[in-house]
């Protein structure tokens, strides 16, 4: 989980950012909110999508403001004071759960008052918006620009500190063991249901938690190159390959990377797509360090593709990765995106061949002002 240090760490940055003006920040959406406090509404609860505050204050104070309801869906450390409304007693009728944030921010009204604010407009109903007042901006002036705070937020988000590469990594061990499996799970008659079920099981027991797992998790062949979503009854059968592309979140964060299984014995063809790809890989993994373009990344897969006789990547060669999916940087042609220190960010070259079929391989990596180190450590390979 997110450490106090880290949390801490995650604020002061955010002040560094800010204009000496703004006395206090109230952060809406729930990603942010956890990226300063540890707190996590649970995905798969009853509150699920709920709202909840985060109130920062340039002395260093942090104040949570929830309901009861809303809080109670983790019981994981929160690093911050704590305004808990009450709203369902089991006894009475409940309103509008924006009337129990509003009446939080009644109890630190004082604060709001003693100076300008500003506000995250992302994750705020208009009901709590309209009673903050003239007090909250919702953006402010940098080098001639204006900015919003969940702009600035999603920027300091790329630079990963120490807590949440630990996630990271342990999303990456989770993910590691699923592909593990894979390889005894793709076979001839085997539904691609069947083959997620088996990969949800063993990275959910390498994770040690319940966890979601989604991606791609579907069968190409020769006649169907290009196949992604989520699994389906089909059955898989000789000559297939099975696209084997997925994340494990926890606590939010999440890993993201793949491999292709053939079902039956690899064709030649597919032998030879399948190096291709991994040159591929192994050409933009060559290319990661901070400072480098982003469309850079993507030129020296994408290259290596096209000195093969195959068409230029028909897709990005790769994206950052955190609390979304994708996040900046993102890898592709026309990109405007810099690596910067802290990035993860994954590599996934890919071919789709009519007559042989599609496939995709790819790894997480945390970008330094060296170079890179990858997070994933499963087997790319057919069989």
């Amino acid at each position: 989980m997110l450490t106090e240090d880290g949390c801490l760490k995650r604020r002061q940055n955010l002040w560094k950012r800010l204009p000496t003006d703004v006395a206090w920040v109230l952060i809406g959406d729930a990603r942010h909110v956890q990226y300063f406090s540890n707190f996590r509404l649970n995905p798969v609860s009853f509150s699920a999508d709920q709202k909840c505050l985060l109130l920062l204050t340039r002395d260093g104070g942090a104040t949570l403001i929830a309901d009861n309801f809303t809080r109670r869906t983790s019981t994981l450390d929160v690093f911050a004071d704590e305004q808990i409304i009450p709203w369902y007693n089991h006894k009475t009728s409940v309103e509008n759960r924006s009337h129990a944030l509003i009446d939080g921010l009644n109890q630190v009204r004082g604060t709001l008052e003693q100076g300008q604010g500003l506000l995250e407009t992302e994750g705020v109903s208009a009901m709590v918006a309209e009673s903050l007042g003239a007090a909250a901006q919702t953006s402010f002036t940098k080098d001639g620009s204006s900015v919003t705070l969940g702009t600035l937020i999603r920027s300091l988000r790329r630079s990963k500190l120490p807590d949440e590469v630990e996630l990271l990594r342990r999303c990456m061990q989770a993910c590691d063991a699923g592909h593990e499996a894979a390889f005894d799970l793709v076979q001839v008659g085997v539904s691609e249901l069947d083959v997620y079920l088996g990969i949800q099981q063993a990275a959910q027991q390498a994770a040690g938690c319940a966890c979601v797992v989604y991606g791609d998790f579907r069968a190409t062949n020769a006649e169907a190159p290009k196949a992604g979503g989520l699994p389906g009854a089909y059955v898989l059968q000789d000559g297939d390959l099975f696209i084997v592309d997925y994340s494990v979140i926890i606590h939010g964060y999440r890993s993201d990377f793949t491999n292709t299984i053939a079902v039956g014995a690899p064709t030649d063809a597919q032998r030879k797509q399948f190096e291709v790809c991994r040159a591929a890989l192994e050409a933009a993994e060559a290319t990661l360090r901070a400072g480098v373009a982003a469309k850079d990344v993507y030129q020296a897969a994408s290259d290596v593709l096209v000195q093969n006789g195959y068409p230029a990547m028909g897709h990005h060669c790769g994206h950052g990765l955190g609390m979304e999916h994708p996040e900046s940087p993102i890898l592709v042609p026309q990109s405007t995106d810099t690596l910067v220190a802290g990035d993860v960010v994954t590599i996934e070259p890919g071919l789709y061949v009519e007559g042989v079929g599609g496939m995709r391989f790819e790894h997480n990596y945390l970008v330094s002002d060296s170079g890179s180190e990858r997070l994933s450590n499963h087997r790319l390979g057919l069989v």
